[in-house]
Parts: C-alpha cells; structure tokens; sequence
C-alpha cells in the first residue's frame, strides 16, 4: 500500500505493463483488431457478407461475431483468429487455413470447407450442418457439441480430434 502511495500512477502502469506482456507471451492478447483488404474493413463485428477476400491473410485477428457470410474466403489463413461467433453461412472457404483458430459457436451451416486445414481449432458448439468438408483435416480439433448433421465428410481426418460427444478419436 506504501508502494501505490510513494509512486502513485506508476506502480499500476507498471502492473499493466506486466499483464499485457504476460498475455501476449501466453498468445492471450490478440491485439490486432482490424485490416483493411480490397477497401474493407475486416474487424470484429462488421458485415462482410459476400466479400471476397481470396488469399487474404488475417492469421490472429480478432474477429469475434463478424459475418462472413456467403463470401468468398478461398485460400484465406485464419489461422490462430478469434472467430468466436462468427457467421460463415454458405461461406466458400475452399483450402482456407484455420488451424488453431477460436470458431465457438461460428455458424458454419452450408460453407465449403473442402480442403481446408482446421487441425487444432476449437469449433465447440459450432454449427456445421449442411457443411462440405471433403478432404478436411480436422486433426486435434476440438468438436465439443458441434452439429455434423447433413454434412459431407468424405475423407475428412479427425485423427486425435475431440468429438461432438466428449470422445477422443484416435
């Protein structure tokens, strides 16, 4: 208590100095809040549906809620993105680079994700009806309540992916 009174404003400047160091060597501090590609601004929140954003690299972004849906997100690295929330109804993120990504909750229902890298990524409670997932890899992904129904997952790997049921797949 002496230490808050002697330096005052200091201390905590120093503490949150501290923490923000903290989170972003634990990878908790997603501090990129937007991009712009092809005259858009990509940010957590916005209405991007149709955009296309072929090829674009918003890897670590934080995109909480945005809705991407019906755009065209092929070849895309979102990789290690915050997607809670996110809406990719009838998304095309053919080959798109997901892995590590945060899609709780995303509405997934009727994208494409054919060939796309989702290892690592957690899709806890995620709606993926009605979703293509040919050639996917699912490797290590958490799946925790996630809807699969009416999907195409025809040569997807869901090798050491934790399943809508809580089980591990080997």
């Amino acid at each position: 208590m002496s230490a808050l009174r002697r330096f005052g404003g200091c201390v905590l400047v120093a503490v949150v100095a501290v923490v923000a160091l903290a989170l972003a060597a634990c990878g908790g501090a997603n501090v990129a809040a937007s991009k712009t590609i092809n005259g858009l601004s990509v940010e957590a929140g916005a209405d991007l549906t149709g955009a296309n954003l072929t090829g674009a690299d918003l890897s670590g972004l934080y995109l909480v809620g945005v809705n991407l849906s019906e755009a065209n997100l092929t070849d895309v690295n979102l990789s290690g993105a915050n997607l809670s929330g996110a809406n990719f109804y009838d998304a095309n993120l053919y080959r798109a680079n997901l892995s590590g990504a945060n899609l709780n909750v995303a509405n997934m229902h009727r994208a494409d994700l054919s060939d796309a890298n989702v290892s690592g990524a957690d899709l806890s409670g995620a709606d993926l009806s009605g979703t293509f997932m040919i050639n996917t890899n699912f490797r290590d992904a958490m799946l925790i309540g996630a809807d699969f129904s009416r999907s195409n997952r025809t040569n997807a790997d869901f090798s050491g992916a934790t399943m809508p049921d809580g089980t591990k797949n080997p």
